[in-house]
């Protein structure tokens, strides 16, 4: 897998800043068209946002937002399978990866803000947004909050509510007194089935090891987030086309969870992946980019137009 061949860049942000980034560029100003090529760096006032633009041709923006303790490899197995027909943007969630952390807590709306400011700095106006995990709870906010910049959602490993913040506060405090390292193996044993795991260790052993370097902050704040996730009594509010991704061995967001976000949801689809545990981009990338893939060229043709950098 290619994500094996990466960087652990998140363990140290200053030295990792500095090999990342092809490109810099500050908001709320445009960047050159060749600064937003490859992988980048967004400063604004008071953080910054790592990224990768991959892909070509004239098809639309694709923008993938990984899950807690991850960042932006974990699609590289899903990009390799799209990047052939979409500009792909794939960024680090604050606090993961290159991205900087600021103090804890977060919120979706604060994580979801983040994607705008990126967006406006590469200006591209509308995309694709594929979303997993809290990246599938931060894809919801921004239907609720910035619909005018979606051409679809695809919400993966993701629910509407929060059915126990009683966990997150305790992995909160347990973050806090500990740091990660008791809480990264069975995060990342979840993500995958144990057929998987069996499979290869090797996977299991590297993206362990990439989820106990992620900054306490970065991860305190995601998962107080997580904590209060309350989408259920809005969903209808959400317009934009949605495809619901579940895995059915999925023991962090169980199907049923999966099954109440669609049909909450007045325009959405569901499909679901068997087997596949909490990370379907890691587990099975060719069935995620199938499913994706399948569900944009069903959209009619207004909606399914995103717009290119």
């Amino acid at each position: 897998m290619s994500a094996l061949g990466r960087p652990k860049h998140e363990s140290s942000l200053g030295e990792e800043v500095a090999q990342r980034p092809e490109g810099t560029v500050s908001a709320p100003g445009r960047p050159k068209r060749e600064s937003s090529l490859g992988e980048g760096i967004v400063s604004l006032p008071d953080r910054h946002i790592a990224y990768r633009l991959d892909g070509g041709g004239d098809g639309p923006v694709v923008m993938l937002a990984h899950g807690l303790l991850a960042d932006l490899s974990l699609w590289d197995d899903v990009v390799a399978r799209l990047a052939g027909a979409h500009r792909i943007l794939r960024y680090d969630l604050r606090g993961h990866g290159g991205s900087s952390a600021t103090p804890a807590p977060y919120t979706l709306a604060m994580l979801a803000d983040d994607a705008v400011a990126l967006l406006d700095a590469l200006a591209i106006e509308r995309v694709h947004f594929v979303g997993t995990s809290i990246g599938g709870m931060i894809g919801q906010q921004l239907g609720l909050a910035h619909g005018g910049r979606l051409a679809s959602l695809v919400l993966a490993h993701t629910a509407a509510r929060q059915p126990a913040p009683r966990v997150w506060h305790e992995r909160i405090a347990m973050a806090r007194r500990q740091g990660l390292q008791a809480l990264a193996e069975p995060a990342v044993q979840r993500w995958l089935t144990p057929a998987a795991q069996a499979a290869r260790p090797e996977l299991l052993a590297h993206w362990t090891a990439r989820a106990a370097a992620i900054r306490v902050d970065g991860y305190m704040g995601c998962a107080a987030a997580i904590a209060g996730l309350d989408f259920a009594d809005c969903l209808a509010d959400i317009r934009t086309p949605a495809l619901v991704v579940s895995g059915a061995q999925d023991e962090a967001i169980a199907p049923e969870l999966c099954l109440e976000l669609r049909r909450g949801l007045p325009n959405a689809a569901w499909t679901l992946l068997d087997p596949a545990a909490h990370q379907s981009a890691l587990e099975c990338p060719e069935r995620l980019a199938a499913a994706c893939a399948g569900f944009w060229a069903a959209l009619p043709p207004t909606t399914a137009t995103a717009s290119r950098p």
